[in-house]
């Protein structure tokens, strides 16, 4: 999923707006919660517009959903709509026409693209800043109606004709909606745009009434459950924080003993686990099984830790679809937590471990399902986990009198070491870094890129960096996901 947005409000004395670029700033910071690629661009020339729609037309070669968001002035001129830039000129209808980004562009290179779905949303009906100079008929205020190509819905934050509230609070009056009903869980979008319609309405007490045109041809959700994503265990297996146990059933003890943190009562309880007691368990229950399996490993139960190790001898004689529920939960448990939804950062204690799973053939089905569960959830990896897909990194280093500096971290061409976001240099200012040696480095890149360690091939430069040379690495450095 990809995104352009834009917000303007820089304009010239007495034209310039509250809000565009909070507008803006805010959408962007939500859509990439929503796992978007993001261009945002605030205060834009025309210049500045032109080269980041050239930037997004690139980028949507990649993504099937493309989606554009304004706000700032709009306006329109000879029947079609125009986004104005903080330096249009508005000695005329013609000048201003060409230098400002016009809509139908817009429109045509999401049309064009390789996106199915596509969302154009604008607060950008405020007002034309030069009606009176150009001695216009008001009834040529606000923006023109556009027609949707197919896959596309453009929402706009008035009907046509007429003109948007910047609003009072940090938000424009739609865009402040907007960001109230985006997060609704497993709404549709043209849903989404008619609650935004009634709190736009509510408001501004019925003056402000905001437009849609679609021709979805099937159905978008910015916030989906994840029980629309995976159609094999019911919604309480997805989101086990909704489990209910029944210790009647052998399945519900056993998971019920692996939740209790205490590991004279976990390790006993896989005793349970065989062949015979496995036919008689469900699905979902193995799967919730599987999850709190994992889970147990990580808080250090040695018995669940030897389960995972001797996964494929424990569960040899198991059906085959009961073994592929536990280990889907296995799976699943180190991506998403207990309501269903990604991880900010993977459950990775095991993560290795449970990946040289991959390695046997009659298990491929587990990891299909989570890599393709993981895609339906627009998880951000740079490699979708489970697809078996090898990575090359290289680390690039400098020689300092204490060891070797970590100054990049290269893959594809791009440097995705990220500096920490808290201050963690010392009382003199100067960073602080950690020590490490290339095994220990190549097991947090694995965690961070979330490449199991065997297909992760890193490089480091110079070639003389040794296996028991000291690295220096920033304290509390990350790896960008992109």
């Amino acid at each position: 999923m990809a995104a352009l947005v834009l917000g303007n409000a820089d304009y010239p004395a007495g034209d310039e707006l509250d809000n565009p670029v909070n507008d803006a700033e805010d959408i962007c910071a939500k859509l990439q919660s929503y796992d978007f690629e993001v261009i945002l661009g605030t205060d834009c020339s025309n210049a500045d517009m032109e080269k980041k729609l050239k930037k997004f037309r690139k980028l949507l070669e990649t993504h099937d959903v493309g989606m554009f968001f304004f706000a700032g002035h709009g306006m329109q001129i000879d029947g079609s709509n125009y986004l104005l830039a903080v330096d249009t000129d508005g000695s005329s209808e013609i000048d201003a026409k060409h230098s400002s980004l016009s809509l139908d562009k817009v429109v045509d290179v999401m049309a064009k693209s390789n996106a199915s779905t596509k969302i154009i949303v604008l607060d950008a009906c405020r007002n034309n800043p030069w009606e009176r100079a150009w001695h216009r008929d008001v009834s040529m205020r606000g923006l023109a109606s556009v027609y949707a190509p197919k896959g596309t819905i453009i929402g706009f934050a008035t009907s046509p004709g007429e003109l948007a509230s910047d609003g009072t609070g940090r938000n424009g009056t739609y865009t402040e909606a907007l960001l109230q009903h985006i997060d609704a869980e497993d709404c549709p979008v043209e849903t989404m745009f008619k609650r935004v319609r009634n709190t736009v309405a509510a408001a501004t007490k019925g003056k402000q009434t905001t437009w849609e045109h679609t021709s979805l041809a099937g159905e978008f959700y910015f916030n989906i459950g994840i029980d629309k994503l995976v159609e094999e265990y019911d919604e309480t297996a997805l989101a086990d924080g909704l489990f209910g146990l029944d210790t009647s059933k052998l399945s519900h003890d056993i998971i019920k003993d692996l939740k209790s943190y205490n590991w004279y009562v976990q390790n006993p309880a896989l005793l349970k686990l065989d062949e015979k007691s496995v036919k008689r368990m469900s699905l979902n229950n193995l799967f919730v099984l599987g999850r709190n399996i994992y889970q147990a490993a990580c808080g250090s139960s040695g018995a669940a830790d030897v389960f995972i190790e001797d996964f494929v001898a424990r569960t040899a004689k198991f059906q085959t679809k009961k073994r592929k529920a536990l280990l889907d939960g296995m799976l699943f448990e180190i991506f998403f937590d207990s309501t269903g939804h990604l991880r900010p950062k993977i459950k990775g204690g095991y993560f290795d471990e449970v990946f040289d799973l991959q390695k046997v053939p009659a298990l491929k089905a587990s990891f299909d399902f989570i890599a393709d569960t993981l895609a339906a959830a627009g998880a951000n990896f740079i490699e979708l986990p489970g697809r078996g897909h090898e990575l090359n990194v290289t680390v690039s280093t400098k020689k300092e009198k204490k060891g070797y500096l970590v100054e990049a971290v290269f893959v594809g061409g791009k440097d995705l070491l990220q500096p920490p976001e808290a201050d963690w240099d010392d009382l003199d200012g100067i960073p602080s870094y950690s020590k490490t040696v290339i095994e220990r480095l190549n097991g947090n890149l694995s965690q961070q890129l979330v490449v199991p360690q065997r297909l992760l091939n890193v490089t480091y430069t110079p070639a003389t960096v040794g296996e028991d040379d000291v690295l220096l690495i920033p304290r509390g450095w990350t790896i960008k996901q992109t």
